[in-house]
């Protein structure tokens, strides 16, 4: 008998320690349990197989050729690994042009589902029932995301470099990857704001098909459309009435500052900028800036990662406030049993 009554009591000890320790813990309790599961999910499903079959199998074809071209004019002065990402042959394209096109594709396949589909599976009440905040649900789906889209680009970007060890039979130097990994940043952060965005559309729609049609409606938005928007209100917002260089000047600076709201123009730029060390202007170039430019002497690490610190900010500052929105969203949502 007393050992039957004890059983109860216990097991209301154990839940009002429960209790307790959700009140007196952290927001984030939990956050890395939710991590650890949403990316073993993400690892092994079928979507995200799919995708990285496609991006592994164009980085070894684009590869191949880059270094088929490298090969016959091979100089210990040139970028040889950078020119590994920017070489192009017909039929196929560059490999930063194919990594811009499938990595927001990827991300949006990671994030669109995160939130609606635990609403459509009727699991986000007993998730919520554990030790486990909203906030740590929310951080923990996020970085799941973020860190897959990590590991894909670092796979992909060890793979290059192999390739290219056993192709060119030519070491790296430490420029070419110091810049390789400022551009893997940028790619990941790039595609945090495709993920970020994925993940406000799951919050604002439950249908997953719905969310995940939005988000590719935007992407295409900002790929497609929205550099022929910003042309039309540069000339709109800063006519050429005279017909004055200063004119055409303020006109091009504010098509390009209009342009620059998208994230794949931030990231083209940082691409370029990083792999051509050559470049030294994002826009306009002045004659001041011509020097050297002649007998194409490039620029250091150091005066390109100035070159493109305003994209860099901008994408890693659009991530987060993308996230942002999707947690002010989140937490004003009612979730019922």
């Amino acid at each position: 008998m007393t050992q039957a009554v004890s059983q109860p009591q216990v097991k209301r000890q154990a839940q009002g320690v429960a209790a307790r320790r959700v009140r007196e813990g952290s927001p984030w309790t939990g956050m890395w349990a939710v991590v650890a599961k949403e990316m073993a999910d993400h690892l092994s499903s079928v979507r995200m197989a799919i995708l990285e079959a496609l991006i592994v199998l164009t980085a070894i074809g684009t590869m191949y050729v880059a270094t088929q071209d490298i090969q016959q004019r091979i100089s210990r002065d040139e970028f040889l690994y950078l020119r590994l990402f920017t070489n192009a042959r017909d039929p196929l394209p560059a490999f930063i042009g194919l990594l811009a096109f499938f990595i927001p594709l990827v991300a949006i396949a990671l994030g669109f589902d995160s939130v609606n589909g635990e609403f459509n599976r009727r699991t986000m009440p007993r998730i919520l029932a554990q030790p486990i905040y909203r906030d740590a649900l929310l951080l923990g789906k996020f970085l799941a995301g973020l860190f897959t889209l990590a590991l894909v680009c670092t796979a992909v970007w060890l793979l290059i470099f192999g390739m290219g060890v056993l192709r060119l039979g030519v070491a790296p130097g430490g420029e070419e990857v110091g810049r390789a990994l400022l551009f893997l940043l940028a790619t990941i952060f790039f595609g945090g704001i495709w993920l970020a965005l994925a993940m406000v559309f799951s919050i604002l729609f439950r249908q997953p098909a719905t969310a995940a049609l939005a988000s590719i409606a935007a992407w295409l938005f900002f790929i497609v459309f929205w550099g022929m928007i910003a042309g039309l209100l540069a000339q709109a917002l800063s006519p050429i009435r005279f017909g004055f260089a200063e004119e055409y000047i303020a006109q091009a600076n504010l098509q390009l500052a209009l342009g620059r709201f998208s994230p794949n123009t931030l990231y083209a730029e940082t691409m370029v900028a990083l792999l051509r060390p050559e470049i030294r202007s994002l826009g306009i170039l002045m004659p001041s800036q011509m020097e050297g430019a002649i007998l194409g002497a490039p620029l250091p690490l150091s005066e390109s990662l100035v070159l493109i610190w305003p994209q860099l900010t901008g994408l890693i500052a659009g991530t987060i406030v993308l996230f942002a929105l999707a947690y002010v969203l989140f937490q004003r949502q009612e979730i019922r049993p």
